[in-house]
């Protein structure tokens, strides 16, 4: 347990709060656990008034893996646990919106489906050119409800993408930077943490409530499409998650064979 935390880290030095996901022998996988813990800690960060900027990093080669199959396949399994995944899904990500210090993710690693989501839902991204962005919700039978189809068109606009979340097909940190989805690139994976770090330096050292002012101004944009979109989008990835189909990609990925999809 770190702070009360068995799935992530929280640190602060100064007016630079930390927060660091801490199981790369799972990929950092966003299980049930991970979800209320990464709530209560985006929480915290608001009840604390002198944090001025937060770097999101996580340890091992994976930055996230995205959702947790047994959490999937539990939901597939019953409507109780279905609804209260949805109803994580708009805490974890609305708690995200709300942190008021800019959050500035370092992107050592491949973010993945939710991990993705939560990457973009942030303020800056540094990452490095081999770095790999995807949501393949698609890929495994689900609708990308849990943001996906909120973050990724206001990161690159709507027919970019629908091109990547119909598909699954990841991009890499060097096109991902290209298309507005990194906004800071360095040459490699050991660079990536102090820059985003320097960056929050550089933040934290300027004025608080015209920065935070700010944020909020540009936030509101996202708090307006969160309301329009994510109920929409929830209630299909609720309906995919009861699918045959889930079961099914679930299982054809772990036995590596080729799905049988029967659209329902």
């Amino acid at each position: 347990m770190q702070d009360g935390f068995s799935t992530l880290r929280f640190t602060r030095e100064g007016p630079i709060a930390e927060v660091t996901l801490t199981r790369p022998d799972i990929l950092n996988r966003i299980d049930a656990t991970a979800h209320r813990e990464l709530v209560e800690v985006f929480r915290r960060l608001e009840d604390i008034e002198d944090v001025r900027a937060v770097v999101f990093a996580s340890e091992g080669k994976v930055f996230s893996a995205g959702g947790d199959f047994d959490l999937m396949l539990a939901g597939n399994a019953d409507l109780a646990t279905r609804q209260q995944m949805v109803d994580e899904a708009m805490r974890l990500l609305g708690s995200l919106l709300d942190v008021a210090p800019p959050v500035i993710v370092a992107l050592h690693g491949d973010a993945i489906g939710l991990g993705a989501t939560l990457v973009l839902a942030c303020d800056a991204v540094v990452s490095h050119p081999t770095c790999r962005i995807s949501d393949p919700h698609v890929n495994i039978g689900l609708v990308a409800g849990d943001g996906g189809c909120l973050v990724w068109p206001q990161s690159v606009g709507m027919l970019r993408a629908k091109r990547h979340l119909l598909t699954g097909d990841p991009l890499t940190g060097s096109d991902a930077h290209g298309m507005g989805l990194v906004t800071d690139l360095v040459a490699a994976p050991a660079e990536v943490l102090p820059a985003a770090r320097a960056l929050a330096e550089r933040i934290a050292a300027l004025p608080p409530v015209a920065v935070q002012g700010t944020k909020r101004a540009l936030n509101a944009v996202l708090r307006l499409r969160f309301g329009e979109v994510m109920p929409v989008a929830l209630a299909h990835e609720m309906t995919s998650l009861g699918s045959d189909d889930l079961r099914e990609a679930i299982a054809a990925f772990k036995e590596r064979r080729p799905p049988d999809y029967r659209g329902r």
